[in-house]
């Protein structure tokens, strides 16, 4: 499950945020990012979490001022850009040239979209994900997973219908580790939640209290089993899957009342 942090323009400490998102991250195993405001980039990503921009613009470099460069953003150490917010939407067209400058300097995409029928129709312009953010209940206390969890769903099938390959995002209102449990168990991989970290007292202890589901829901990723009889024996062997494909292999063997353990 993905968490991806909105800083907005929330008057909070975005290298406090990323310090706390980071450590949470690297304990938990949880894949958690932090979008800050455009200036703040380069400091959030120095804190090594994982850093996207709120927004840029389609532009080619050249004479645009005031524009955001997707070539700045990704200079300035982000690796993913959020793009059509509902607190900045775009035509159709523009997003479209939004997702092809993303592509020109390998940012990573997620177009939002605020009910199925708009998430299918994004999903066209080949972002790498898409999330559904009712504005109604963008910033308030009762989480899109509580409230409309049937427009999760939908929008997981909307975005199926169109390519498969496209992950499915959940906003507004989120702030449990329920609210991510729930968006996971309708089909979403990640969600985007803002003012429940930005404007908490502990955002460290925000976040972690909301990875605690995700870390099961990792850990089971990981983690297969399998059982068969051999020689009289019942034998269970626990398969851990490690990055860069590495496995451990624990094998639990049972005959009659004796229990052997063989590790590697």
């Amino acid at each position: 499950m993905f968490i991806l942090i909105n800083l907005k323009a929330y008057p909070a400490d975005p290298v406090a945020i990323a310090s706390a998102a980071k450590e949470v991250a690297d304990a938990s195993g949880a894949r958690i990012a932090v979008a800050p405001q455009a200036a703040d980039l380069a400091a959030v990503a120095e804190t090594g979490v994982e850093t996207w921009a709120q927004h840029i613009d389609p532009n080619d470099p050249g004479s645009h001022t005031g524009s955001t460069l997707a070539e700045a953003t990704k200079r300035s150490g982000a690796t993913g850009t959020l793009i059509n917010h509902s607190e900045q939407r775009l035509r159709l067209a523009t997003i479209d040239a939004t997702v092809q400058a993303a592509e020109r300097v390998e940012l990573e995409t997620c177009v939002c979209a605020n009910n199925p029928a708009q998430i299918g129709a994004v999903t066209a312009f080949g972002p790498d994900a898409v999330a559904v953010e009712p504005p109604a209940l963008i910033g308030g206390d009762v989480s899109v997973a509580t409230a409309d969890p049937d427009i999760i769903s939908n929008a997981v099938t909307a975005a199926a219908e169109v390519n498969a390959e496209t992950a499915v995002y959940c906003g507004a209102g989120i702030s449990s580790g329920d609210d991510l449990e729930t968006a996971s168990e309708l089909g979403a991989t990640g969600v985007l939640l803002a003012s429940g970290v930005a404007k908490a007292d502990d955002p460290q202890a925000t976040l972690n209290s909301l990875v605690e589901p995700v870390s099961w829901i990792t850990l089971s990723s990981r983690v297969s089993f399998s059982f068969s009889l051999c020689s009289g024996y019942q034998l269970l062997v626990i398969r851990f899957l490690y990055p860069v494909h590495t496995t451990i292999d624990i094998l639990l063997a049972l005959k009659g009342d004796v229990l052997a353990l063989h590790l590697p």
